[in-house]
């Protein structure tokens, strides 16, 4: 993975926490906890939760190998397990294909178990990000070469949290997009929704004129409570969404 996708990881990491990296096969994690949560033994921990994780994905994978490739919308076999079921349910709802939200389900999962462990959590995986915190935090918005990028953050409140903030972007990172935008942004409680959701609104963006379109196509879906969408030097905003400026 090359150096600009790791670059957006400083805007979300929180001084009060401690932050540290776990990979697992194509799993990349950025997870955050509370200082008096962190452990090596708590590391080791995530790294087993995160394989579990994955086991029935893979497992699920090989039985079903058009489930990795469909770019759209996509019937699981019966008995799916659960992290499948829920990435088919946010490609269907986005009008994409599961794999979009492949990176949020895994960051929501493996969030969640922190969580019962550690009041704060964040965990960013390719840019998405599960998050749970008990004080009011800013999250960066990494836009590429846009003159906005690292310029505005997201406020983010306790009561908003268990909260998921996932970003797609056509110039930057691995994921595949068939949009210009610099950043798509979307909020929502369901991580893999908002990781699929990002990813339908950044396909639709080629000029600045499609704006709009993001917005409208986002207000549209059920659980998605915010969007941000930066094109060049144009950016728009819709739902529960506090802007504030970056600290430089």
């Amino acid at each position: 993975m090359d150096y600009k996708e790791r670059f957006y990881r400083q805007h979300h990491r929180q001084e009060d926490l401690v932050h540290f990296q776990l990979a697992v096969a194509e799993t990349d994690l950025d997870i955050g906890v509370r200082k008096d949560r962190f452990s090596n033994q708590l590391v080791k921990w995530v790294e087993e939760t995160i394989r579990a994780c994955r086991g029935p994905l893979e497992d699920y994978i090989q039985r079903d190998p058009s489930f990795v490739t469909a770019l759209t919308p996509y019937a699981v076999l019966p008995n799916a397990p659960l992290i499948v079921q829920t990435m088919a349910e946010a490609g269907r709802l986005a009008g994409v294909g599961p794999m979009a939200a492949v990176a949020g389900a895994v960051a929501e999962w493996v969030g969640k178990s922190i969580a019962k462990r550690s009041r704060d959590v964040i965990v960013e995986n390719g840019g998405d990000i599960f998050i749970r915190t008990c004080r009011i935090r800013k999250v960066g918005i990494f836009a590429g070469d846009s003159p906005l990028s690292n310029r505005v953050a997201i406020e983010i409140r306790p009561d908003q949290t268990p909260l998921g903030i996932c970003t797609s972007s056509g110039k930057v990172g691995p994921s595949l997009s068939f949009g210009k935008a610099d950043a798509v942004v979307v909020l929502s409680p369901s991580v893999a929704l908002a990781d699929a959701v990002a990813t339908a609104c950044g396909n639709l963006v080629q000029t600045v004129d499609d704006l709009k379109r993001v917005l409208e196509l986002a207000s549209k879906i059920a659980g998605i409570t915010g969007v941000v969408v930066i094109k060049d030097d144009r950016l728009a905003v819709w739902g529960s969404v506090k802007l504030l400026p970056m600290q430089t």
